[in-house]
């Protein structure tokens, strides 16, 4: 473990930038001020030595610390501690994605009930503070793709926009096409709806409930890559998926008793899924809005 002098130096070099962070997750000062405390904990605790940017991991850290916390004020129902006021452009330029974010710094908790705390971190950490989707990725859990939808989808909602009806028809008929294929096990129209490079990633224990439920099924891990393989992941498991809206976005669920236990999330460009995330996290899922049918 490195020095703890010289790492709180470094802490209290970072300081202002990681307050910040936290402020405009958080929309409170207080808030902020007790994730960059729980931040200062945790470095504490780890070996920071193999950090090639010590900034920017600290920055990882606080942005874990405040998505815990949204996570946690979500699923307790705060309500905003002051009412906030903005004002937000609306054109959808680059130019206005970051004229949008400014204007939301200072009051963010005008959207705290408005954005799961995925979303709302993806949405930070690139339109304010500028970080890379593939570097916001693994603080979300997601794929590159899938977090820059979570940011997309961020900005539509905070602008009160839907997705374009266009795009939405044409993502469900594509979703329902895989749904149908893998129903009628159609392995080669699965292969037709699946980019080549397609991702599957799936949450902790949807690869533990694979594997104890269904054995004799190709194995399930934490990433698939490759239309193939995807393919024989998903041919079994989703046949027992209904088409849904997941946050505005076309989607696929299984529900027992109409309750949600699992999720597919899809990426869609180019007219092809490129990516699936299958969630089955009972918090993770709490996180989604989703309208079966």
């Amino acid at each position: 473990m490195q020095d703890e002098d010289w790492l709180a130096q470094q802490f209290n070099e970072s300081r202002a930038h990681l307050r910040a962070v936290a402020l405009r997750m958080l929309g409170s000062a207080n808030a902020a001020d007790d994730a960059l405390q729980e931040a200062w904990l945790k470095l504490a605790r780890s070996d920071s030595s193999k950090a090639e940017n010590l900034g920017g991991w600290l920055t990882t850290v606080v942005a874990r610390v405040c998505l815990d916390m949204l996570r946690s004020r979500k699923s307790r129902r705060e309500e905003p501690l002051v009412a906030p006021t903005t004002d937000v452009p609306d054109a959808a330029s680059p130019e206005s994605d970051l004229g949008l974010a400014d204007a939301i710094g200072p009051a963010l908790l005008v959207v705290l009930d408005m954005l799961a705390p995925a979303e709302r971190v993806a949405f930070v950490l690139h339109d304010m503070f500028d970080l890379s989707f593939e570097e916001i990725a693994p603080i979300v859990e997601r794929s590159p793709e899938a977090a820059r939808q979570l940011a997309s989808r961020a900005r539509r909602r905070v602008r009160g926009a839907a997705a374009p009806a266009s795009d939405l028809a044409h993502h469900r008929e594509l979703v329902s096409a895989f749904l149908a294929a893998s129903r009628e096990g159609d392995f080669e129209q699965l292969l037709a709806i699946l980019s080549p490079d397609v991702v599957l990633r799936a949450d902790e224990l949807a690869v533990r409930t694979a594997a104890a439920n269904q054995p004799e099924a190709p194995k399930l891990g934490a990433e698939v890559r490759g239309a193939q393989r995807v393919a024989d992941a998903v041919n079994v498991r989703a046949r027992g998926a209904l088409p849904a809206l997941i946050d505005g976005e076309a989607g696929a669920v299984w529900a027992l008793r109409g309750r949600v236990r699992a999720a597919f999330v899809f990426t869609i460009a180019g007219g092809a899924i490129t990516g699936i995330d299958l969630v089955m996290d009972p918090a993770k899922l709490s996180e989604l809005h989703v309208e079966i049918g």
